[in-house]
């Protein structure tokens, strides 16, 4: 074969321009080059097969639900329950039926990019999608499993597309709206996996927002965790409007 290893590898890794007739050619020419793009090939497809596999996995919830006759299900998740400050928020999303984004899963197994990446395509292509927060101040007044209930509550209120069903990570709420609990679901759902990345990236950014109002907290690292750097910036700056003051940590220095 004629053909040079850096077109070799445009043509099969970037262009997909490959076949059982290619692949068993190449397996003939002996350059070293072509056998280890060869081997990357191969590697890159039982990646796209495994991810091909879990997301098959991660839609029977939805099928099944969908074979009983629902059509707008809706995923729910939320994310910052045990932080000392910030808020709480909740995500939840409808997801058209031949939805497909491989490698989505539980937001907090995904990197920072890939969240980001992942949150502007379901944005675009959801059916509908809701994120509400409560706030610290909220959260001190009824206690954050209420407050986590009332911002899942209020992201179903607020789709302009009502669910007929909802899938919940390890929760029930009080809704005249069928529900499934699964527990670990943002492993175990593609509906709930895209609630948690649309929470989760909703939260950091806010947190962002706040750590540039109130400088010296290091909120873009921690996002209101009660780390080292935290709990040092509370003994040195005090408390923020954005603490949670019934929480332990906080109420010790208000």
């Amino acid at each position: 074969m004629n053909v040079s290893i850096k077109e070799l590898e445009e043509k099969i890794l970037h262009r997909r321009e490959i076949d059982d007739a290619m692949i068993e050619m190449l397996k003939k020419d002996e350059r070293k080059g072509v056998q280890r793009l060869l081997k990357r090939y191969e590697t890159m497809k039982q990646k796209e097969l495994a991810l091909e596999q879990m997301h098959l996995q991660m839609t029977e919830y939805e099928s099944n639900l969908r074979k009983e006759g629902f059509v707008h299900i809706a995923g729910l998740d939320e994310v910052g329950r045990g932080p000392l400050a910030g808020p709480v928020v909740a995500a939840a999303v409808i997801l058209p039926s031949d939805f497909k984004l491989l490698g989505l899963t539980d937001s907090k197994k995904l990197s920072k990019e890939k969240r980001d990446m992942f949150f502007d395509v379901i944005t675009t292509e959801a059916v509908a999608y809701s994120i509400q927060m409560v706030h610290a101040a909220e959260i001190d007044k009824i206690n954050i499993y209420e407050s986590t209930k009332l911002a899942m509550s209020r992201a179903v209120k607020e789709m302009n597309c009502q669910p007929d069903h909802l899938l919940l990570d390890a929760m029930k709420l009080d809704l005249p709206i069928g529900q499934t609990s699964i527990i670990k679901g943002d492993q175990k759902s593609l509906t709930i996996a895209a609630s948690s990345v649309l929470a989760k990236v909703t939260r950091d950014r806010y947190m962002d927002e706040v750590a540039r109002e109130f400088p010296g907290y290091g909120f873009s690292n921690h996002v209101g965790y009660g780390t080292k750097e935290h709990l040092d910036a509370i003994s040195k700056l005090g408390v923020t409007r954005e603490h949670r003051k019934s929480f332990k940590p906080i109420a010790k220095v208000v």
